[in-house]
């Protein structure tokens, strides 16, 4: 009420009032304990109609590799990385739009044929995060900071020779940059407009445990998430096993075996999905087994428990980074691999990559290409060209952020793909990939992109490919960045 979300009115003609709820959720720490409990009222943004209740619904959120590229130059840089919430973040978004509710039970009106006007962005309204990322961005342009074009929920202040990032998730925000009183500054200026909660130094974001480390370096890890995903599953008291798939694995969507809960099949591998964000060791797996979606069989589900099998054994292992002890200009290098025509079903090839800023890995993939490549080169041409898009995004972004970096290395272990990325000349059987050649060639030609031949053995992309066996799989771990929280090297 004091922050005048709504006003009683009685209901226009031709207009529809959409109904609303109270939820309750019991809010954990990462141990598991009892933060709080929170009673929120939602509304029922379903019944919603498009063009007259809402009609830009899109928000944007920080992007992981984003978060990762800053927290390398924070740690680096021995840049406080300071951590605020806000509260009841969304009733600051203003709407646009005329929309009515029904009045909330237990604060209904005498009168009870009005209905409530919104004002403020409630929370179940499609266009709430819109409305209160605009809000919030608009407050931080008026304190000089400006929008990256590469990432628009990172938002950039330089002054006198310091910087400041600012990076938003909802209602999740990270503050970091060169000047730790700029920062406190900041947050005082925002204590104005919203009602903020003050986490002090990172520690959990986005369900995610940061842990710093004696090396100065940070561990993103996923313990808890990834200890309720098992009990989610049963699957809490299972045995360990040293890698998340067999390496003769190859499943197949033909099968008969179909299992009695496709439901929680759904919901086990999407959870999974999120652990890829601290977990590139999984990466290929979980790819795998997000294909069956649609009709899961038990020999997917043997495959999931697998999976889960694995991060019971490493469930305290995470992400590390770490200073770049070479400091600016940093180095920035990938590599590209293909595992050509392995699906069984349609014979289509699996792309993989991994980026490294410095000496951490701050982008990963593991994709099933789209279409059926014809030779083992073309399958690792086209995995090549993607690569090549992401190191160019990375690019733009660091040279936005005014962040010295030398000229990108992309390594690939197939020697007729390293030809082809300097070779002019175009026959017959490349004509089909001409668009991804000259992409790729342009590049190299303006000195915007090293292409070299790296030996099978020290292809870092492999395990994004293709399932390995056990005994590789701790050098595969450390090779990828994902260190136990105890002993990071």
């Amino acid at each position: 009420m004091d922050n005048k979300t709504w006003s009683l009115v009685p209901l226009p003609p031709h207009r529809k009032a959409i109904g609303c709820k109270w939820v309750f959720r019991i809010k954990e720490n990462p141990d598991g304990t009892v933060n709080k409990y929170k009673a929120r009222l939602v509304a029922k943004g379903f019944a919603q109609i498009a063009g007259f209740d809402f009609t830009e619904t899109f928000s944007p959120v920080i992007k992981p590799i984003t978060i990762r590229i800053i927290l390398t130059l924070a740690v680096t840089y021995k840049w406080p990385v300071q951590q605020i919430d806000v509260n009841n973040a969304f009733l600051n978004g203003v709407l646009q739009e005329e929309v009515y509710m029904h009045q909330p039970a237990g604060f209904e009106n005498d009168d009870k044929s009005l209905v409530c006007k919104l004002h403020k962005s409630l929370y179940g309204l499609k266009q709430a995060p819109r409305a209160w990322y605009d809000k919030l961005t608009q407050t931080l342009l008026t304190f000089g900071f400006m929008k990256s074009k590469c990432d628009p929920s990172l938002l950039v202040h330089s002054h006198n020779g310091t910087v400041t990032y600012v990076l938003i998730y909802v209602d999740d925000i990270l503050i970091t940059g060169s000047a730790p009183h700029i920062i406190q500054d900041l947050i005082n200026k925002l204590n104005v407009h919203f009602a903020l909660k003050q986490l002090g130094q990172l520690d959990y974001f986005l369900g995610i445990e940061v842990h710093c480390l004696s090396t100065g370096a940070l561990l993103l890890n996923q313990a808890k998430y990834i200890r309720d995903l098992l009990c989610k599953a049963k699957m809490e008291n299972s045995n360990p096993i040293g890698s998340p798939m067999v390496s003769t694995c190859r499943l197949s969507k033909h099968g008969t075996d179909t299992i009695s809960d496709p439901t929680l099949y759904r919901s086990i591998v999407g959870a999974l999905q999120y652990v890829t964000l601290t977990r590139p060791d999984i990466a290929f797996s979980v790819n795998k087994v997000c294909q069956f979606m649609a009709r899961p069989l038990e020999t997917h589900w043997k495959a999931v428990k697998r999976i889960l099998r694995y991060l019971n054994g490493t469930l305290h292992y995470g992400l590390c980074i770490s200073p770049s002890l070479a400091g600016p200009p940093f180095s920035l290098r990938a590599y590209s691999d293909a595992d050509w025509a392995t699906d069984q079903d349609d014979r289509r090839s699996t792309s993989g990559s991994c980026i490294y800023f410095g000496p951490n890995l701050v982008s990963w993939s593991s994709k099933k290409q789209q279409l059926v490549a014809r030779s083992s080169t073309e399958a690792e041409y086209r995995s090549m060209a993607n690569t090549t898009a992401d190191l160019l995004w990375i690019q733009s972004l660091l040279q936005e952020l005014q962040v010295p970096f030398h000229t990108p290395t992309l390594l690939c272990d197939n020697l007729s793909v390293v030809a082809l990325s300097h070779n002019p000349v175009l026959h017959s059987r490349t004509k089909h990939l001409e668009l991804d050649i000259h992409f790729v060639r342009e590049r190299v030609i303006s000195k915007q992109l090293n292409v070299l031949h790296v030996p099978a053995r020290d292809q870092l992309a492999d395990p994004l490919t293709k399932p390995l066996s056990p005994s590789n799989y701790g050098d595969i771990r450390s090779k990828l960045k994902v260190f136990p929280c105890t002993k990071p090297t």
